[in-house]
């Protein structure tokens, strides 16, 4: 996808790398429903999330020397643009928030609703501490902190990506990124807290709803793209779907070796997810992804 360069006088972006992010200690855990977003990293693998824990914080040793500081040699923090500057992968993520946010921003102001920007935190290897969801260690994988709007995302998890996965290609980083900013719009609209009150008043319907959370982020991801088919490049829609099939949870489990069990879903099958980002990418109505809650 031909993304333009990252505007720093657009964006937010801050680097905990694995040291927090100025953030506080846990207060009854992730909240939100974060806990089931932030595994999409470990889920990826098809393996059970325990286990992959252990594997990738053996990669994480492996892959220490080559992290990027986020303090320069003098002790002072980096600023916006030399975190943005920090890696190929930290420049990408930040041209792409900076089209996430252009193009989102637009889209409120057409729906005349109130607009904040989240902030993007780049790390890698560790563990980070958000404000108000806890902390977390790389093998998370990328999820959203709805209580300080943050974006959290482990660089390392895209050659975890393309090495496990076999979605190596742009637009499954950026299918990425753009989810997780999917759960954002969920939180600003408000639609995350009415879930989670459903949630508690129906625990039976609770994975219901995940999954249709997770297959709107999806297709918000899938929209964000459509908005800006001027700039999708041959190739970019083969690699979100395959990204997008590799984390359904009918794939995921019989990767493992798992019966496939639909009352634990969380994501949605294969076929579902990848049907959600092309309804967001064919979409021609602001409301095409609210079908999902109908």
């Amino acid at each position: 996808m031909r993304l333009g360069p990252f505007d720093t006088s657009r964006i937010t972006v801050r680097s905990s790398e694995g040291g927090g992010g100025g953030g506080m200690g846990r207060a009854g855990g992730i909240g939100c429903g974060t806990l089931v977003i932030a595994l999409i990293g470990a889920l990826v693998f098809g393996i059970d999330p325990m286990q992959t824990i252990g594997m990738v914080e053996g990669v994480q040793q492996q892959m220490a020397p080559a992290r990027a500081d986020a303090a320069s040699s003098s002790g002072a923090r980096l600023s916006e643009e030399e975190i943005c500057a920090s890696s190929a992968y930290a420049e990408e993520a930040c041209n792409a928030l900076t089209s996430l946010n252009a193009t989102w921003a637009a889209t409120f102001a057409r729906n005349r609703l109130a607009f904040e920007e989240p902030v993007l935190d780049l790390y890698r290897g560790g563990r980070v501490t958000t404000d108000g969801c806890g902390s977390a260690t790389s093998a998370a994988g990328p999820f959203y902190c709805p209580a300080d709007k943050g974006i959290y995302i482990d660089t390392g998890f895209y050659d975890q990506l393309a090495q496990m996965a076999g979605t190596g290609g742009d637009f499954a980083r950026l299918y990425v990124i753009a989810h997780e900013y999917g759960h954002h719009i969920q939180n600003l609209t408000g639609l995350a807290a009415q879930v989670r009150a459903a949630q508690q008043r129906n625990p039976a319907a609770a994975n219901r709803l995940q999954v249709a959370m997770e297959l709107q982020a999806d297709c918000y991801a899938g929209m964000w793209a459509g908005k800006n088919r001027n700039l999708i490049e041959p190739g970019d829609l083969e690699e979100g779907l395959k990204a997008a099939s590799a984390i359904g949870d009918d794939t995921l489990m019989r990767n493992a070796g798992q019966r496939i069990n639909p009352e634990s879903f969380t994501h949605g099958t294969s076929r579902q997810r990848m049907e959600a980002l092309r309804r967001g990418l064919e979409a021609r109505d602001d409301a095409a992804c609210d079908v999902f809650f109908e």
